[in-house]
């Protein structure tokens, strides 16, 4: 069983670790052209794009968890089908963002303050970016997939190939061709349709014989289609949910001043590397718990889960102890200014508890999604969310920035309170019945 969650999750870390690497690629190119408003230019595209997609995070993880349990259950043919959902709904948005890109690009600038120079470059980096939503899109369903049918490593090469092609293009297109920031744009947005387009092909070079034409008439049946939204719908509310927190803390934090905001992003930064870890885990989660699931074998499911919560256990000592002996040097790795790096110890203690405090969260996630028990995961991080924003409110006046950090973690621990809450009424029930 840890073998095939390590099969499963070392992928998938390292998919997501490449994940961040294609915005970071774009920054490192526009930073050799001379001037600091083509940097501005792609933060500020690349963060709108980040939320804008990350909305949308629904179409991988409700594939996975569809996927898994056909799979488990040998259904095959409905795991081609899942896909065709996930590909229509996914491509039909994207079309749907790139109709109606003015009102999205009018709507993100009104709220996005930057220069009038920094404004003008990141509208051209959004008008040529946005055209590939539909692959970016659609590639979410494609990586669901392939995770729901236990492959996570076609997902890594996949990713590790689209940041080969973006930075081959872009540097081509900058250097070469002397383009600025749109050169950097089109090198994304071709990163984007290779990734696609070689998600096909390895699909037909190893999937070939699930076939694809032929399900498409039963792909859309009403029942299938009314699962698969009842599904995503959940997952799309509780992105937003967490959306919602991620984007208030920035901004709170940045109201608090320019060294407050600085601490709050390098400090969460902590909390980002953890992510990368325990999403990899979360993602063996999604696929081995739609497995067994859709085989009707509950009592491997328990044994997942005790192995999934040792491994999270685990690693969450692993960095806090990581973060405790080398946290500083981290810090002074990612800036140089003494007036954050005095500031930070202040909160310090704060980012220490974040592993304890959140990995609980993350292994229930990806069993949740695996079971498609997806409407319990939204009432917890519902309410965890609104406690979030209850002990904010309560606190901020005496304790300002440390009431947010102190929100944040409390946040992240009812995550997972309340999800081990439902979690062990929903699988009890479901292994007692397997037993009987």
């Amino acid at each position: 069983m840890n073998k095939k969650i390590l099969q499963l999750a070392l992928p998938s870390i390292i998919s997501n670790i490449t994940v961040p690497l294609l915005g970071l690629i774009d920054v490192a190119i526009v930073g050799h052209l001379g001037a600091t408003a083509y940097i501005g230019a792609v933060a500020v595209g690349g963060m709108l794009f980040n939320i804008l997609y990350w909305s949308f995070g629904f179409l991988r993880m409700g594939t996975s968890g569809l996927t898994s349990q056909a799979y488990g259950a040998g259904l095959l043919d409905e795991s081609v089908r899942t896909l065709i959902r996930s590909l229509i709904v996914g491509i039909g948005i994207g079309v749907l963002f790139i109709a109606f890109q003015l009102i999205i690009e009018n709507i993100a600038f009104y709220f996005i303050e930057t220069s009038d120079r920094v404004r003008e470059l990141a509208v051209i980096y959004f008008r040529i970016c946005i055209w590939g939503a539909p692959a970016l899109l659609a590639l979410y369903g494609f990586t669901g997939w392939f995770i729901g049918m236990q492959n996570s490593r076609i997902p890594m090469f996949i990713a590790i190939a689209q940041n080969i092609i973006n930075i081959v293009v872009s540097l081509c297109l900058v250097f070469l061709f002397e383009m600025k920031v749109e050169g950097v744009a089109i090198g994304t947005l071709v990163a984007q349709y290779g990734g696609l387009i070689m998600a096909v092909w390895l699909y037909r070079r190893y999937y070939k014989k699930l076939g694809f034409k032929q399900h498409w008439p039963n792909a859309l049946c009403r029942v299938a289609m009314k699962r698969f939204f009842s599904v995503n719908s959940d997952i799309f509310l509780r992105t937003l949910c967490l959306v919602s927190v991620s984007v208030f803390f920035t901004s709170t934090g940045a109201g608090e001043g320019e060294v407050i905001l600085a601490v709050n992003t390098l400090l969460m930064q902590f909390f980002t590397l953890f992510s990368y870890v325990m999403d990899g885990f979360a993602y063996a989660g999604e696929a081995l718990t739609g497995r067994y699931v859709g085989a009707n074998d509950f009592l491997m499911l328990r044994r997942l889960i005790r192995l999934l919560f040792r491994w999270g256990f685990g690693l969450s000592i692993l960095f806090t102890l990581l973060y405790a002996f080398n946290g500083n040097a981290f810090i002074a790795l990612l800036t140089d200014d003494e007036a954050v790096v005095a500031v930070s110890q202040e909160y310090y203690y704060w980012a220490l508890a974040i592993p304890l405090a959140g990995f609980s969260a993350f292994i229930w996630d990806g069993i949740f999604i695996g079971a498609t028990a997806t409407r319990y995961m939204l009432f917890s991080m519902l309410i965890a969310s609104v406690s979030f924003f209850i002990m904010f409110y309560f606190l901020h006046n005496q304790w300002a920035n440390h009431a947010l950090w102190a929100s944040f973690i409390v946040y992240l621990i009812l995550r997972g309170v309340m999800q081990s809450f439902f979690g062990k009424s929903i699988f009890r029930v479901k292994i007692t019945r397997n037993i009987d």
